[in-house]
Parts: C-alpha cells; sequence; structure tokens
C-alpha cells in the first residue's frame, strides 16, 4: 500500500449507497484543508486496503476511515473523526464520540441497516465528475 497518499485521509465507503454518496458528496463540499480522499468499498483498491489493514468485512459495510500509517476505524468512530477534521459545525458531531462506543455504534447500525430501504441503492458505483475526480483513488 505504498502508493496511498500518506497525507491525506481515506474514507472507503459503499459506493452503491445513496446515503453514502450523500456523505461523501458533503464531505467534500467541506473539506477545505483537502485532507481526504475517498475509495468505495467495492473496487479492487478498496478491497485491497481492507486486506491490508486485516479488517474483517464482517464488522463492516459501510464505512472505514484510514489515516494510512497510524489508524483506522469503522462505524461511529470513523464518524467522529471524520467530523474532527471537517471541523466547523460538523465538529458538533464528534461530541458524541464521549458516549459509549456500544450506544454510538447501536445507532449507527440501525441506519447502515436500514440505508437502502430510506435512502435507495444505485445499481453501480457513483461517479466521480471532473471537479471532483482528483479526490478519488
Amino acid at each position: 500500500m505504498e502508493d496511498l497518499p500518506k497525507d491525506k485521509k481515506i474514507i472507503l465507503f459503499d459506493g452503491v449507497c445513496n446515503l453514502c454518496d450523500k456523505s461523501v458528496q458533503v464531505i467534500i463540499k467541506n473539506d477545505k484543508k483537502d485532507n481526504f480522499r475517498f475509495v468505495p468499498l467495492q473496487s479492487e483498491l478498496g478491497e485491497n486496503i481492507i486486506s491490508h489493514i486485516n479488517i474483517d468485512r464482517s464488522k463492516t459495510d459501510s464505512i472505514i476511515f484510514y489515516e494510512p500509517g497510524y489508524a483506522y476505524y469503522y462505524k461511529s468512530k470513523a464518524v467522529f473523526r471524520i467530523a474532527i477534521y471537517l471541523g466547523g459545525f460538523y465538529s458538533i458531531i464528534s461530541l458524541f464520540r464521549f458516549f459509549p462506543t456500544f450506544l454510538t455504534d447501536f445507532v449507527y447500525d440501525y441506519i447502515a441497516k436500514n440505508r437502502y430501504k430510506w435512502y435507495g441503492k444505485k445499481e453501480q458505483c457513483m461517479i466521480p465528475t471532473k471537479e471532483t475526480l482528483n479526490k478519488f483513488l
């Protein structure tokens, strides 16, 4: 995984989920410091990263936050880390990280379990626009 940018945080996301797609668009729009790069979980690179950091795929199917050479987070902890890096209004979300993980992951799992029913699902991963292409690995 030497070809991954060391100075960027990588967000692996469910590329066919409409909620995840909308979340990625919000992050891109508010990533004023250009911290993030995105990889669909369903892509070859996504699978390679998951294998490299040795995540059991049964533990998460919607988001992984990876800081190359440092750490990775999934479920609610991933959301909190992203909120911290986004700053501003979004940093308020990170205050919930002080709640017990079993509670925040329960809420996260409930939303993740129902995301296709509530927000829908695409037939294929999103295709970045010319303006956002550099944000995807």
